[in-house]
């Protein structure tokens, strides 16, 4: 134990040393960088997925965790896909924000610059480690990887392989720190106040509890995803259908994946066939309010159950899903009002009064009219990737990617002026 706190200690002030470094660094050289792992990623995916495998055989394929730990050769070619969009991306350290020349003659300039050191405090997520690191190096910023034990033996080469990277273009590969995965050391991360600027955590409702309850060091939370579809009287039934599926299936472990279909009471009748290719297809487990239960029981092909309150407001992260039937939009509005984590919510609707209405209304990161909300992703967004889903409302909201991974300061330039 003293091994791994000392091992910690030296990794957080090397990563504040090694940020300094990193800031006199040019976009080109970075984009080198990430053009070279994307490489290396592709190469090097025998030694990824068998550190993976390792990773995935202490883990229950029932866990609905096992979907966010498993790699595979397509996801690792959306992840070297992702590393080359990076690198393509013009930096935004050094954008002029702000400009002007005061009477007094003082030339202001307002310039976007590093962070400085980013912690990210994720579960089980491998893809993860990628997606900072190349987020963190395009705006200069050195990165702390607090990595859980489920995903650690596919952390440690995912990380050995970006040090080598780094380090054939001179960089000093202390700008990625591989903390130790217990959670023990999780406190001298979140006090580290001489040496981290920011941290994020990803990852379940516990996890970012923690993390904002006890940091001393800024948080942006990237909270849970209580997800709800609405679905109007005035939609669409083939939309319907096909966004409620997506939004559900396509792939039930991520935050933006569906929990709650909230239906117009006028549509009761054909709740059956827009189930129909989740129940026969997908086997998802229902659980249904009086009326939506009345109208599924024996025309689903999937598990179903009455719902109890606590079937609202619950991330499934799983192939389970609850429906609450609705009389009216202000009734749906309601509803999500009181469940929703503000990540991401949808309306399926056809009359524009009601759609706009409902887009004005709702309080979330990401609202929708008429698509998945499998969209709120920062590569789907055009950012290449992203750093995590902030569902709070200071400094960024939403998919957070280069320019939320910056703060700013002032430049002033005088030729003499002195202040009466």
């Amino acid at each position: 134990m003293r091994d791994q706190q000392q091992y910690l200690d030296k990794g957080l002030n090397n990563a504040r040393e090694a940020a300094r470094e990193l800031a006199q660094c040019d976009d080109a050289t970075i984009r080198a960088v990430l053009e070279t792992l994307a490489d290396r990623t592709i190469g090097a995916e025998e030694e990824i997925l068998k550190a993976n495998l390792s990773d995935l055989s202490r883990m229950p394929e029932s866990d609905p965790k096992y979907d966010r730990l498993l790699l595979n050769s397509q996801r690792l070619a959306d992840i070297a896909h992702d590393l080359r969009c990076v690198a393509a991306l013009p930096s935004p350290v050094g954008e002029v924000l702000e400009q002007r020349q005061l009477d007094n003659g003082l030339e202001l300039k307002k310039v976007r610059v590093p962070m400085g050191v980013i912690a990210v405090i994720f579960e089980s997520r491998p893809n993860v480690t990628f997606d900072v690191f190349a987020l963190c190096l395009k705006t200069l910023n050195a990165c702390v990887l607090k990595g859980s034990s489920d995903a650690h033996d596919t952390n440690l080469v995912i990380v050995k392989i970006i040090h080598e990277v780094l380090a054939g273009f001179d960089i000093n590969p202390a700008v990625v720190f591989l903390a130790p995965p217990q959670r023990e050391y999780l406190p001298d991360i979140l006090q580290a106040t001489e040496t981290i600027d920011l941290a994020i955590p990803r990852g379940s409702k516990g996890l970012i509890d923690f993390v904002r309850d006890n940091a001393r060091i800024p948080v942006i939370e990237t909270g849970a995803g209580i997800v709800h579809t609405y679905v109007d009287a005035s939609a669409d039934l083939a939309k319907a259908k096909s966004i409620i599926t997506n939004a559900k299936v396509r792939r039930v472990s991520v935050c933006n994946a569906l929990d709650t279909l909230i239906l117009h009471c006028d549509l009761l009748p054909a709740l059956p066939g827009m189930m129909q290719t989740m129940g026969e297809e997908h086997a998802v487990e229902v659980f249904a309010d009086e009326d939506a239960f009345e109208v599924l029981n024996g025309n689903y092909a999937g598990g179903l159950q009455p719902a109890c309150d606590e079937h609202f407001g619950t991330e499934f992260l799983s192939l389970k899903m609850s429906i609450k039937t609705v009389s009216s939009l202000a009734e749906a509005l309601e509803h999500i009002h009181r469940y929703s984590s503000k990540h991401s919510e949808a309306i399926v609707a056809e009359d524009p009064a009601v759609i706009e209405q409902f887009l004005n209304s709702v309080d979330a990161a990401a609202v929708y009219s008429n698509t998945s909300t499998a969209f709120t992703d920062g590569g789907q967004f055009g950012m290449g990737a992203e750093i995590g889903i902030s569902t709070q409302k200071l400094h960024a909201r939403g998919p957070m990617a280069l320019p939320e991974l910056t703060s700013y300061k002032w430049v002033v330039k005088g030729s003499g002026q002195t202040r009466t």
